[in-house]
């Protein structure tokens, strides 16, 4: 009986540990997850003034190309890995039954992934939901995802996502 008595004591201060430590997420931006040395715009700067070049321009491909293979291998922060964060963003749905979404990509534009060319890696997380309870609604939702990033990439038909959120809580942007 003094054990139960001892544990119903203890509990109050587990529960006190427990809201601390969900407030301890660092809010980041996505800017946060760029290295500063990542400067994909040097490509750019060797084909001069890409405003004067049309989508059917053989040197339009080659920039396409050449940036599609820099965003898939965009570098990420590594000393983001194992840190508690919080970070907003759109939703981009990858396993779900249509109430309940359990896996997604959180990426920072709408649009995304599905109707323009993915941002890079480390522009892209996927998010991992144990519980499946995201507050989802839709395709896009705003959402504020809170847990613990990891600088590990994840491959999808949609997407290479170079961080990964085991997610403590999802809700809605406000």
């Amino acid at each position: 009986m003094r054990a139960f008595a001892f544990i119903l004591l203890l509990l109050p201060s587990f529960l006190l540990l427990d809201s601390v430590h969900a407030e301890q997420a660092q809010e980041l931006d996505w800017d946060a997850l760029i290295p500063d040395d990542f400067r994909p715009d040097k490509i750019m700067q060797q084909f001069g003034d890409i405003n004067e070049l049309d989508d059917e321009d053989p040197r339009t491909k080659k920039i396409m190309q050449q940036l599609e293979a820099l965003w898939k291998e965009a570098p990420v922060v590594a000393s983001l890995d194992g840190k508690r964060v919080k970070l907003p963003g759109f939703v981009v749905p990858l396993e779900g039954d249509g109430k309940v979404v359990s896996e997604f990509l959180l990426v920072p534009y709408y649009g995304a992934c599905i109707h323009v060319p993915p941002p890079p890696a480390n522009q892209t997380v996927y998010v991992k939901v144990p519980k499946g309870d995201a507050k989802i609604r839709q395709a896009f939702d705003t959402v504020w995802v809170t847990g613990t990033l990891s600088a590990k990439s994840f491959d999808s038909d949609l997407a290479t996502a170079g961080y990964q959120l085991q997610a403590d809580e999802v809700a809605p942007y406000q």
